[in-house]
């Protein structure tokens, strides 16, 4: 019966070492780069309050993944993609316009193809009247989800801002 040289256990450890090496970088290679998606993220949820002002429907709703649910402050239950243009058509036939918004980017995260993106936005509202303005300021969270090359929001909430205004 023939014997088997034994493996030494450096040869071991350097075989696990080159094995965890690999896999690490083959890691770094398939990772997405987060500080561009973080970038891409945030610039679509700027889009996002663009195309409110705007009253551009179409690209709205194209921001919104189909198997989209979440909690909007305007709806007393979670709502589905068919119903994310309800508070601004509704605003609209009051006429309501969105004049301005400034936005403040709170905390964004990104792990592979999930963004979840929260922020503080403050909006001046005019009309109907020609002297009519109000202010709005909301906390809100978007989580967007990888399709293809871009993000879509697959859920989110908003919420007022506490007495400090926080």
């Amino acid at each position: 019966m023939p014997v088997r040289p034994r493996t030494s256990l450096h040869a071991q450890c350097l075989v696990a070492a080159i094995a965890v090496l690999t896999a690490a970088e083959y890691d770094r290679e398939m990772a997405p780069d987060s500080a561009k998606d973080e970038t891409q993220v945030w610039n679509l949820e700027k889009a996002y309050w663009e195309y409110v002002k705007a009253n551009d429907l179409e690209k709205y709703r194209a921001l919104w993944h189909d198997d989209f649910v979440g909690w909007p402050l305007f709806s007393s239950a979670p709502v589905r993609k068919d119903h994310v243009t309800d508070w601004i058509t509704a605003n609209m036939s009051k006429g309501v316009k969105l004049q301005s918004f400034s936005i403040e980017q709170l905390a964004i995260q990104v792990t592979r193809d999930i963004a979840i993106n929260h922020y503080r936005i403050k909006m001046v509202w005019d009309g109907p009247g020609p002297t009519e303005s109000n202010t709005e300021i909301l906390r809100a969270t978007h989580t967007w989800l990888r399709t293809g090359n871009t993000f879509q929001i697959i859920g989110g909430m908003s919420a007022p801002v506490n007495a400090d205004g926080k």
